[in-house]
């Protein structure tokens, strides 16, 4: 897909959505993913366009793929509940010639409802979608889509708006919304997939096309690859995805090389203590007080035991205790998201976590708490130095050099990282595609309206020139790597 003229360069920030840590609340309010990453921002606090720059017309989307994403927005579907959305993607690999495989993760899934919430609800399944395209000798290049959309009620005013409601796999009722940008995510992938069909004569290899369930949720990866995916299917030589951001500019591509996403763990704190009355706090052990200290003492894990030039994260999400003035409780609840990038400073977080909490209660005299540490946790992404350098020229070579930039990496969270962490340990790589009108871009940077966030109700992409951008990109790192 050719596009117009390279735009000029712009400086980039970054909001990644996606998957992410599955927090116990992540059902009711979808997860924390690259959703919350604050944009970045240049030392100076402005962008480096030069002043007299001019902008070149964006490029547009296929007619037929604008339309393919307006029903896809209008028709989201929760994590484990992607039957229509697996079905629609299913197809369209089939009418392109591809092997399909559809149901992967079932068993999985089921099992997994089970543990966790002691049933599984009607409609709730392992909705993954795998397709195979033999093109000749050479690479096996995947490529995935995630599918699921955030139970978030759209308030974009745009005429294709969701008014779905539904039940998330755990039983709670929602409006539903792509709130994160994955209809972009999988029209750009239609496209990627029927541009590399239609131009099969310029790569050799086998393409495998993967549409994953419940990114938002953390858990759609590994339902994937716990059934086969890497043995049931062409192994891959190299795994390829992209994420839009919500604060860079349509017909931009922003990408980390190394690192770019975080270890997301999710930790829960039961500080016990000895319930009475307020009147007569010495007869009890005040859990709040306690939870207090906790609290304090747990940011000194990031400021005192991290190498500064490392990073880490240690969020207390909620904190709550008592139900009435005068009472003081017999518990306090603490709930913590916890990121880093390398596996050594996650075990230093997960220990000290621990260590503190139980070293303030028994300061205290206090009971000794439960610290529970998620075990379902989303591991950094790692974007492989290599492949990373050759798809982004590659991408430059196709949108223009000035339109990919390389950014710092960020603490959100993304489950494609699971499919470099197995054991084949494979090469992948992911990057983000703008998703803001140029002109709103610059108007937020220069003291305008703020952009709305990745997980946000007001979240409207400029579609058509992001979808455009994402099937260029995409389609260019692809064939770029079947030349191997």
């Amino acid at each position: 897909m050719l596009r117009p003229a390279a735009l000029t360069a712009l400086a980039l920030v970054l909001v990644a959505c996606g998957g992410a840590g599955k927090d116990k609340a992540a059902d009711a309010n979808g997860t924390d993913g690259p959703a919350n990453i604050t944009p970045a921002s240049t030392q100076s606090g402005k962008t480096d366009t030069p002043a007299n720059a001019t902008a070149t017309p964006l490029p547009s989307a296929d007619p037929a793929l604008v339309e393919f994403y307006k029903r896809l927005h209008a028709t989201p579907e929760l994590s484990f509940r992607e039957s229509e959305t697996s079905a629609i993607l299913a197809n369209e690999l089939q009418t392109l010639g591809f092997e399909v495989t559809t149901g992967i993760g079932q068993d999985w899934v089921v099992e997994k409802s089970m543990k966790d919430n002691g049933e599984v609800l009607d409609g709730v399944g392992g909705y993954g979608v795998v397709g195979v395209f033999r093109n000749g000798n050479g690479p096996t290049i995947l490529i995935r889509t995630d599918m699921d959309a955030l139970p978030v009620p759209e308030q974009t005013g745009l005429p294709f708006a969701s008014t779905v409601e539904a039940t998330t796999w755990t039983g709670v009722e929602s409006y539903v919304m792509h709130a994160c940008g994955h209809d972009v995510h999988m029209t750009s992938w239609v496209g990627t997939a029927r541009e590399l069909i239609a131009r099969k004569n310029k790569w050799k290899g086998t393409l495998v096309m993967i549409a994953q369930p419940a990114e938002e949720i953390g858990l759609g990866a590994q339902a994937m690859l716990a059934d086969g995916l890497y043995t049931r299917f062409p192994k891959p030589d190299y795994n390829l995805a992209l994420h839009v951001s919500a604060a860079a500019p349509a017909g931009t591509i922003n990408y980390s090389s190394g690192f770019a996403l975080a270890n997301v763990d999710s930790v829960d704190i039961k500080v016990k203590g000895v319930g009475g009355h307020g009147a007569y706090p010495h007869t009890t052990r005040d859990p709040i007080l306690v939870a207090s200290h906790i609290v304090v003492a747990l940011q000194s894990l990031v400021s005192r035991n991290t190498n500064p030039q490392d990073s880490a994260v240690v969020t207390v999400g909620s904190f709550k205790s008592g139900a009435k003035h005068n009472i003081i409780s017999d518990e306090a609840n603490l709930l913590l998201t916890v990121r880093s990038y390398d596996d050594a400073t996650r075990k230093m977080l997960l220990d000290g976590i621990s260590r503190i909490a139980r070293a303030e209660a028994m300061a205290f005299d206090a009971p000794e708490p439960e610290i529970t540490i998620e075990s379902d946790y989303t591991p950094a992404t790692y974007n492989d130095p290599d492949t990373t350098a050759r798809t982004m020229k590659a991408i430059g070579k196709s949108i223009g050099a000035a339109n990919v930039r390389e950014m710092k990496p960020v603490m959100g969270g993304e489950d494609f990282s699971q499919y470099a962490r197995t054991e084949e340990q494979i090469p992948s790589v992911i990057f983000w595609v703008g998703a803001v009108e140029p002109a709103k871009f610059d108007a937020a940077q220069n003291g305008g309206p703020s952009l709305p966030s990745l997980h946000s109700s007001g979240f409207a992409p400029d579609y058509d020139p992001t979808i455009a951008t994402g099937v260029e990109a995409m389609t260019a790192a692809a064939i770029e790597l079947f030349k191997d």
